[in-house]
């Protein structure tokens, strides 16, 4: 029942009638005890708070001992109610009626209004003189409540929505107000933080912490570990972990997982085996962080002695525990153990089908990844996205394009086509599998892409060839408004090397800069200005800074991949090797192998790449003793079992001559390839060494090594150089029947240099008539010097003619018909020949090669 109010100018007057009462109040004000709008204990303790009060009411009298133990255990009640802020929900911003509670207890359910239009003003007074805030004069709007009230839901709200500054200030506002927040205050905070990994804000909550004396707290402490983990600062972390009083298993999961997310795998399994020792029994939870450290790093052994606690524990047959296991085999290598524990569990689900066709797929094994997807379907498992995700990869790592094609169809069936991170890998898989336009026509249909997306799309047309085709994409990428990241400009600069194309590469360079994927130490507006870019590049960007030096030093700019080489404050080992190739592969094979010298001088160790580097710079220089020092150096550092440093070994000692030697390496090889033989079966043809050459070749066929493009050409040059037509035409004619090889021009201008070396100058030249594919100068020009060697001057002019209309300012074929000409005394063709260079053009330098004829 509601009390009515009556205005005076001086008097309160509380008037009985019946079971109700009426008060006379010096200001209108209106006050209800109905248990619907106001909790009975602040019914009952209104009329003790009334400072004046004439008649006394059956409500209002003291009724001996009773009524006054009712008053302080409403006192009770008020202190223990209003004391904490986090009891109770707010519900000003969601309230859909003034009737509506503003604030409800979340014990009693009772509710409270703090507006002055429900509550008299004397009970907000009342609420701030017990340090619950500050009550601000306003509008009476029901804003007006104090700041501490509402920690609790309005604080999460704004951790939600990422406000954390908001939120911050909040709690801070209510430290200064004397008044203690509630742990979960603190808490939410923290957590807001570590979603947004917002250290510097994470810090001031820290020191709000400690300010309230709240340090010691092990909730709070926990939860700061897991905050500084979020962010990155593991050193933060460890020193919030060292200072606790005390641990339980969350704080040792918290250090833990700080420690194996920062990449410290070994120090997180050394304290999860201090924590062993502490006694303390880990749990499921950890076991989990403990076994994904270990799959990090292929820790098999600690994770087996892993699997044999959670045996212990009885944790194997939690579905979370055991597709962790699982996953933990698979990325150590271990795909049978992985999949007999995947067979054996009691429960799966597509965490762990997921845990074992990426296994499968990480080990090279994609058609079992693919099978099982089929076991999954049958078993009736829905696939996710991340199903189909490892499945398009294992499908573009075999270039199987109908498996793809089904693929896409299950995912469109299964609704997750417009799924960015889905269509993105449709894109990857495509590309690979050289379906480039399938791709594209995926790429433009795209209801959202994002720099993933672009970069996949420019990613296919790099890797078919179509470094065109990326570079234009690029274009429109900007167009469009989406900015690139490091992996866009790190496949467009392989684009431009494998194009050559310096110009757009410095373009590339340029935008670079603009864009600040590079920050430069030097005025970046004189760089913009000058043609020759010249780029400082921090730690962070030492993979960009590599790929630019290799991408100059592709297209032939060494002076350039120098420049910014020289002005990276920090090199690795792939610095290092960009730079030696790009001396090595421009001639300058001394400069390579001294800047190798230098390299090792920094204390660098050199990998197994650098290592072939070098040896074919060697190779091509003859320089035989530095190939031995590598050699040893190769042996030392145990890469002499690597069959590409093997192959590349036999190929330099074949190259400075030492045959016995390159064979003795080759066959002491732990194992050979396809490259090794084909080095070894060049070496004996450049060495003059035929017979050699064709045993071995038979050799390798029947210890069942496929011979590739380059075998047969090395081969069929031994052939040339011995005059060994019958069997240069057998091996020939082999490539297509036997090994499926397709013959390439080069495979053809050593056919025809086969025929003209052995005189047959019209089957050469029937053969040059009949090639499937147009011939180019170098063939004609292969007949044309074996008809100067023979003496054949109608094959030397049909091949001149030919020769003439490919390059006609080349002057070599005018040297070699006039030698013809000289030889046949044919002295009258020669003047004809001058006037033709004349009309052609060709530099007068070359007419001194043609009077010396």
């Amino acid at each position: 029942m509601a009390m009515t109010t009556t205005t005076t100018t001086t008097t309160t007057t509380l008037i009985g009638r019946g079971g109700g009462a009426r008060m006379d109040v010096t200001r209108k004000e209106a006050l209800w005890i109905n248990n619907r709008f106001n909790p009975r204990w602040v019914r009952a303790r209104l009329p003790v708070m009334l400072q004046f009060q004439r008649k006394p009411s059956a409500f209002s009298t003291p009724r001996g001992s009773g009524h006054a133990g009712r008053l302080v255990r409403m006192e009770q009640l008020w202190q223990e109610f209003f004391s904490d802020p986090s009891q109770w929900w707010d519900n000003r911003l969601t309230k859909k009626s003034p009737k509506h509670s503003d604030f409800k207890h979340k014990r009693t359910l009772e509710g409270l209004w703090v507006d002055s239009w429900l509550n008299p003003s004397w009970v907000n007074e009342k609420m701030a003189s017990m340090t619950l805030g500050h009550i601000q004069s306003g509008d009476g709007l029901r804003s007006r409540v104090p700041d501490s009230f509402c920690n609790g839901d309005k604080l999460s709200k704004l951790c939600e929505e990422g406000r954390l500054k908001e939120a911050l200030h909040m709690l801070e506002f209510t430290v200064q107000q004397t008044t203690k927040p509630p742990i979960h205050a603190y808490v939410c905070l923290l957590k807001g933080c570590s979603r947004r990994k917002a250290l510097a804000e994470g810090k001031q909550v820290h020191a709000l912490i400690v300010q309230s004396v709240l340090d010691s707290n092990i909730v709070l402490a926990n939860t700061l570990v897991r905050m500084y983990s979020k962010c990155g600062s593991v050193l933060h972390a460890h020193e919030v972990f060292s200072n606790m009083p005390q641990h339980d298993v969350y704080s040792w999961t918290a250090i833990i997982s700080a420690y194996a997310d920062s990449g410290e795998v070994e120090e997180a399994i050394n304290l999860f085996q201090q924590m062993q020792e502490t006694g303390l029994a880990p749990d499921k939870v950890l076991f989990v962080v403990v076994l994904k450290a270990c799959a990090r790093v292929a820790a098999l052994e600690q994770g087996r002695q892993l699997h044999s606690e959670i045996v212990k524990r009885g944790f194997q047959s939690d579905v979370i525990v055991g597709s962790t296991l699982v996953n933990m085999y698979a990325k150590c290598g271990c795909t049978e153990d992985a999949r007999e524990l995947f067979d054996n569990m009691s429960e799966r689900n597509v965490v762990s089908w997921n845990a074992m066709i990426a296994g499968y797929a990480q080990n090279g094994l994609s058609k079992g990844a693919l099978a099982l997807y089929e076991q999954m379907k049958h078993e009736g498992m829905q696939p996710d996205n991340v199903t189909f995700v490892l499945l398009l990869k294992a499908c573009a790592s075999l270039s199987t394009i109908e498996q793809g094609k089904q693929l896409h169809s299950d995912i469109i069936k299964r609704g997750f086509q417009s799924e960015v991170v889905v269509c993105n890998t449709l894109v990857d898989m495509y590309a690979k599998c050289g379906c480039t336009e399938d791709a594209r026509e995926l790429f433009d249909n795209m209801s959202e892409r994002d720099v993933v997306s672009w970069n996949a799309m420019i990613a296919g047309y790099a890797q078919n060839g179509l470094g065109k085709e990326a570079l234009a994409l690029y274009e429109q990428m900007k167009q469009e408004g989406m900015q690139p990241d490091n992996v866009t400009v790190v496949l467009l600069l392989e684009a431009c090397a494998s194009l050559a194309a310096l110009e757009q590469g410095k373009q590339l360079h340029t935008d670079i800069i603009k864009r600040g994927l590079i920050q430069s130490v030097r005025d970046s507006n004189i760089l913009l200005a000058n043609t020759d870019i010249i780029q400082s590049v921090p730690d962070s960007n030492i993979v960009l800074a590599n790929t630019l030096v290799r991408m100059y030093s592709k297209c032939g700019s060494v002076l350039h991949a120098h420049e910014v080489f020289s002005n990276m404050p920090q090199h690795d080992v792939y610095s290092w090797t960009a730079i030696i190739s790009a001396y090595a592969d421009s001639g300058e094979v001394e400069e390579a192998i001294n800047l190798f010298q230098q390299m090792q001088e920094t204390g660098l160790a050199p990998d197994k790449v650098l290592f072939v580097v070098v040896l074919k710079a060697c190779a091509r220089v003859a320089a035989l003793e530095q190939g031995r020092k590598l050699h040893s150096d190769i042996v030392k550092r145990g890469f002499q079992s690597d069959v590409i440093v093997g192959s590349t070994l036999v190929n330099m000692y074949a190259k400075c001559g030492c045959t016995e030697d390159a064979r003795e390496l080759f066959d002491n090889m732990s194992e050979r390839d396809v490259v090794s033989w084909t080095a070894m079966i060049a070496g004996y043809a450049q060495n003059g060494l035929a017979r050699e050459a064709l045993a071995l070749f038979e050799q390798m066929q029947r210890e069942g090594t496929k011979p590739n493009e380059v075998t047969y050409v090395s081969v069929l040059s031994a052939c040339a150089h011995f005059g060994l037509v019958d069997q240069g035409r057998h091996v020939f004619n082999s490539m297509c029947k036997n090994h499926g090889v397709t013959p390439t021009r080069e495979h053809y201008t050593c056919m025809v240099d086969l025929l003209g070396r052995a005189g047959c100058l019209d089957d050469a030249e029937l053969f040059i008539n009949k090639m499937p594919i147009q011939p180019d100068s170098v063939v004609w020009m292969t007949l044309l010097g074996a008809a100067r060697n023979h003496g054949n001057a109608e094959i030397g002019r049909r091949a001149f003619d030919c020769v003439v209309k490919l390059e006609p300012k080349n002057a070599a074929p005018y040297v070699l018909l006039s030698n013809i000409y000289v030889v046949a005394g044919r002295k009258d063709e020669l003047t004809k020949i001058r006037n033709e260079m004349k009309e052609a053009g060709v530099e007068k330098n070359a007419w001194v090669q043609l009077d010396r004829s």
